[in-house]
């Protein structure tokens, strides 16, 4: 774990992928250098911003006059704020305004939101005219941390979450902290879960340093850039060596089976937000790993506790409304893009720190330990 950055300084993290590298930018302010940050990469291109109706309102025209006094002309597209966003029908109001407005190969697509924003103008841009480009600039917790780096893109299916999609790498990053200042506390909450998720994977120095600094990520100042900095070089560092997913990238995935499965059930809405999914699942599979005697019960318990200190939800009984049985649960795990040939692999830890990819779990032990947190609620 790094030391954190002076405070003002912008972090650069850069990605690594020879031709298709790109670079993070991280830190305070930094909206208003966006459009030179990216005619300096890409000169003489249009630029069409993909962004929401909550976020609108709030850094539309701040982005727009950053790309203006650039030279960069722009064209906006503004879809409904929200999980159901990613869908068919909205991905393809969104893929004919980029061909009306005649967005041309070479141009670039910008994501100006969360972690859906993001996917789903990224998935625009990997197929509307075989493929523009992106940018992105996350307004989430969630996204700077995560969806926004390493070109996972995509919509949901009525089947689950993430289903139709593409690899589909930025060309740029922009991380301005400032703008989560105006993120609700729930939804940052949720976003922590990503930052927590990368002490969980392999740092366990980091998941201890959040145990001790969590309030002052929350309330912003250097520890909020640390943290961000450490989750992207974590992001960075993963997907260089596998981007594609085809084997240590899995690990990325830690609590998504379970998360996935339970937004699935709660019809991605508001009852459970993704971060919130990803918090209960990382739960599961670590009290799944303590029972398949992979791991000490404490650790276990441990990651709970810190994640119920923050607000987060950690137990099966935290998610307002009904939940589906442990078949109907286990049905909708199977969905999961990680299930090959009918065997489904989940993300387990040996400690914290120690996550491994499982790639053939027996579902009927799942299907028993779901029946036991079921009937805890």
């Amino acid at each position: 774990m790094t030391a954190p950055s002076r405070p003002g300084e912008p972090v650069i993290v850069n990605v690594p992928l020879g031709d298709r590298a790109y670079d993070i930018a991280i830190g305070r302010g930094l909206l208003a250098s966006f459009g030179k940050r990216l005619a300096a990469i890409r000169p003489n291109v249009r630029v069409a911003i993909v962004t929401d109706s909550t976020v609108a309102p709030l850094y539309l025209d701040m982005t727009e006059a950053a790309l203006s006094e650039a030279g960069i002309s722009s064209v906006r597209i503004i879809v409904p704020q929200g999980e159901k966003s990613k869908s068919f029908r909205v991905f393809e109001r969104v893929c004919e305004t980029l061909i009306a407005e005649r967005i041309e190969r070479g141009d670039v697509v910008v994501a100006l939101g969360g972690g859906v924003v993001g996917d789903l103008a990224g998935f625009a841009s990997a197929v509307v005219r075989r493929g523009l480009e992106v940018a992105q600039v996350p307004t989430t917790l969630l996204a700077q941390v995560d969806s926004s780096v390493g070109g996972k893109t995509g919509i949901n299916s009525q089947h689950g979450k993430n289903l139709v999609g593409a690899f589909q790498q930025p060309i740029l990053v922009v991380a301005d902290t400032a703008l989560l200042d105006t993120l609700p506390a729930r939804e940052f909450r949720a976003g922590y879960a990503e930052v927590a998720k990368y002490g969980l994977i392999a740092d366990e120095a980091f998941f201890t340093w959040l145990e001790a600094n969590w309030r002052e990520i929350f309330t912003g100042g250097a520890a909020r850039e640390h943290a961000i900095a450490v989750s992207c070089r974590a992001k960075a560092g993963v997907v260089t060596r596998d981007e594609r997913e085809s084997g240590e990238r899995a690990l990325l995935n830690l609590g998504h089976t379970f998360g996935h499965a339970l937004e699935a059930a709660t019809g991605f809405s508001d009852r459970l937000l993704h971060g919130e999914g990803v918090a209960v699942g990382m739960t599961l599979a670590f009290a799944f790993s303590a029972k398949s005697g992979l791991m000490p019960v404490a650790e276990a318990e441990r990651v709970a506790r810190h994640l119920a200190d923050v607000g987060l939800p950690t137990r099966l009984s935290d998610i307002s409304g009904e939940l589906p049985g442990p078949d109907g649960l286990l049905e909708l795990m199977a969905q999961d893009k990680k299930v090959k040939r009918g065997k489904l692999a989940l993300i387990l830890a040996r400690g914290i720190g120690k996550s491994f990819v499982e790639p053939n779990v027996d579902q009927a032990e799942i299907k028993t330990f779901l029946a036991e947190q079921l009937s805890g609620r």
